[in-house]
């Protein structure tokens, strides 16, 4: 199976997650909402819209993940896995917007502005059934999230979850209310939206990773990986970057000054299969593979104390080396895909 193949296959469980999640979704919010309405809960009315921005959030992330699962093109060389980050991003905005309508309505209702709340046994049985639902499908979400690295079902997890926290905060609220304290629903959808505005930030700290290109392998794991291939002798100036689900690599390796074109590609294409075969994410691999000199080694440490990381060990090939040289009087390099 080609990198394209499981790539595709691995969108298309994302989006075969998020329909049965947003259906699953529609029926709590219509659940919660209604009943909400019905008794005049603003806190129950508030927790069922939060889980409707849940099915919108659905249909963003289904978009997003529909144009990430397109091919490569002359316009998006790298691939469209990014549009899955800005799927994230926009779900982020929603909750944004939710959890400002949120206290918006609780401050409304300290100051008076609202009807009185009816509480009584179906309260409680609406919210605790809608609030398994939400459990359920939080943790299923969440792992669905993990296993296939998707941005957007870790972010709809983290959405999903909050509400399902509000939902514990309503039926407190709603216990006290009818003990007599009709304020505390009010304070409750401020608590509301406090919790999604802290989901958002979750949220936008996730795709930040994506879209600043931080890196996504750890170096160590990495050099120690490569280390493994026969013909390697020092690896440095590892960089990763991309999403979670589709990382692209690229590093300068090491070899024999007076290993041929065809060995050294050979090295060139083991490294590139040895690291997808360790690292399940990696969509592309550049090598650059370089001659075992004293000046490549001190390049390289260049290279590394530039990026921050400890310089590329090794002891330094002996004073009898004599690389070939480009017109900068650096080592001519060459590049494997």
């Amino acid at each position: 199976m080609t990198a394209a193949d499981t790539r595709g296959d691995r969108l298309r469980d994302i989006v075969r997650v998020l329909w049965v999640v947003m259906a699953l979704n529609l029926v709590v919010a219509a659940a919660k909402f209604l009943y909400g309405q019905a008794t005049g809960s603003l806190s129950m009315r508030n927790d069922g819209i939060a889980s409707a921005f849940d099915a919108l959030s659905n249909v963003v992330g289904i978009v997003g993940a529909s144009l990430a699962a397109q091919p490569p093109d002359r316009g998006h060389p790298y691939g469209h896995a990014k549009f899955e980050t800005y799927a994230s991003v926009a779900i982020g905005v929603m909750l944004v917007v939710a959890a400002f309508n949120l206290c918006a309505d609780g401050v409304d209702a300290l100051m008076g502005r609202r009807d009185a709340v009816t509480v009584n046994v179906g309260s409680y049985v609406v919210m605790v059934g809608t609030l398994v639902v939400n459990l359920a499908v939080s943790r299923g979400e969440r792992l669905s999230g993990r296993r296939l690295k998707s941005e957007v079902l870790v972010a709809d997890a983290l959405h999903t979850r909050s509400d399902a926290l509000v939902s514990v905060s309503v039926i407190v609220g709603l216990v006290v209310v009818q003990m007599g304290f009709p304020m505390a629903d009010a304070v409750v959808s401020l608590l509301v939206g406090a919790a999604i505005a802290v989901s958002a930030v979750e949220v936008f700290r996730s795709a930040s990773t994506t879209l600043s290109d931080a890196a996504r392998l750890d170096e160590g794991e990495v050099r120690s990986c490569i280390s493994e291939v026969p013909g390697v002798r020092s690896v440095h100036n590892i960089r990763t970057r991309g999403t979670e689900g589709e990382v692209f690599v690229d590093l300068h390796v090491l070899v024999d000054p007076l290993m041929s074109v065809q060995e050294g590609h050979g090295v060139g294409e083991a490294v590139e299969a040895r690291l997808r075969d360790h690292f399940g994410e990696v969509s592309e691999v550049i090598v650059h593979i370089e001659p075992d000199t004293a000046l490549e080694r001190r390049l390289g440490e260049a290279d590394d104390a530039a990026l921050g990381a400890a310089a590329a060990g090794g002891q330094a090939a002996g004073a009898g080396d004599t690389p070939s040289a480009d017109g900068a009087g650096r080592p001519a390099s060459r590049r494997f895909r």
